[in-house]
Order: C-alpha cells, then sequence, then structure tokens
C-alpha cells in the first residue's frame, strides 16, 4: 500500500475516532472519509481494532516528536521538565486520543489490547526518560535515578492534571502557575532541609 494512501486511512480513522469513539466509528465511515474501498482500510490494519491500535501509535509518536522538538540538553533539565508539561497540557485538546489513552479510557472500551495501550503509554514516556537522562549527566538530578519509574510517576502526575484540572481551568495563566508548583514540589520538596537522621 502507498505511505500517501495509508496516512490518509490513519488520518481520516483518527478524526472518525476521536469523535465518535471507537464504538460508533465504523469502517464504512473511514473508508468514505478516505476516498477508498472499505476492503483498502483492511490493507492499512487487519481488522477495526488493529486500526485503531495503529492511529494511537501514530498519534503517540507524533506527540513525541513535537515534544522531543523542545529539548535542548544546553538548558537546564528541570526547566525543560517544566516546559514539556505546560506544553503537553496545552495540546491535550487536539489529541483527544492521547489524552483517553493517558487516562485509561481505552482500557475500558477494548480490555483485550491492555497489553498494547500500556506499550504505547510506555512510549509515551521518552521525552520524560530523555530529560531526566540529561538532568543527571547536568548534576542537575541524582545519578541513582530509577529512571524509568521516575517517568512513570511524573507521567502519572501529568495524567492526573489532564484528568482533574484541564478542562475546568480556563486561565492558562492559572494552569502554568500549577504545573510549576507541581513541578517544584516534585523537584525541592516541602522541607526547608532534610530532617535530620537519628542515630
Amino acid at each position: 500500500m502507498e505511505a500517501a494512501k495509508r496516512e490518509s486511512i490513519l488520518s481520516e480513522a483518527c478524526k472518525c475516532f476521536a469523535k465518535l469513539g471507537f464504538q460508533k466509528a465504523s469502517v464504512d465511515d473511514i473508508a468514505r472519509r478516505a476516498g477508498v474501498g472499505k476492503g483498502t482500510v483492511y490493507l492499512a490494519a487487519a481488522s477495526k481494532k488493529d486500526l485503531f491500535y495503529e492511529v494511537l501509535l501514530r498519534e503517540v509518536r507524533d506527540w513525541n516528536a513535537s515534544l522531543q522538538k523542545r529539548i535542548d540538553p544546553r538548558r537546564p533539565a528541570d526547566q525543560l521538565l517544566t516546559e514539556l508539561a505546560l506544553s503537553s497540557l496545552a495540546t491535550m485538546d487536539e489529541r483527544p486520543l492521547v489524552r483517553e489513552l493517558l487516562m485509561g479510557g481505552h482500557h475500558e472500551v477494548l480490555p483485550e489490547l491492555k497489553d498494547r495501550f500500556d506499550e504505547l503509554r510506555s512510549i509515551g514516556m521518552k521525552p520524560i526518560v530523555e530529560v531526566l537522562e540529561i538532568g543527571i549527566e547536568q548534576g542537575r538530578f541524582r545519578p541513582d535515578l530509577d529512571v524509568d519509574e521516575v517517568a512513570r510517576i511524573l507521567l502519572d502526575l501529568h495524567t492526573a492534571t489532564v484528568m482533574f484540572v484541564v478542562g475546568r481551568v480556563s486561565d492558562p495563566l492559572r494552569l502554568a502557575r500549577r504545573t510549576k508548583s507541581a513541578f517544584d514540589l516534585v523537584l525541592r520538596g516541602l522541607t526547608l532541609h532534610a530532617p535530620p537522621t537519628k542515630a
């Protein structure tokens, strides 16, 4: 299959799935919107579920690419983390399928694809992992960090922000302030000094 035709199918499928959800979007609608026959859609993916996965994979890769463009290893890693989070939050409305992936919505609709969705979520951690590794190289972050686990935790915090703040906070300055405060808490903690150790 030609790359351009496959891209057209994935693009139209993305719009259909985002607008109607997996259950209501039909392969017939996707084929019609892409200007191809239904059989041609099945050349791009073996089933509707596979097509949905391919669309999500494409969306997560695009999301990562947009975030990775912002990563400059010459800049302080703590600032990069905050900027990545703000950039991601600003685009969540444009990426409803990624937002639902982060919030676990797809797991409920297609529980049989749970492992594949978890794999996509791991792909979504790559920019965070990259910045954490930069921070270790810069001497800003501890060298003994479990980078993958910390990236998971930061992605979970990001997901919580998407779930509970985005859409409810219309003021971008308030959202930026909240995000910066969250990273301040993560990076610097609550205490003024480390508590004394008991002998």
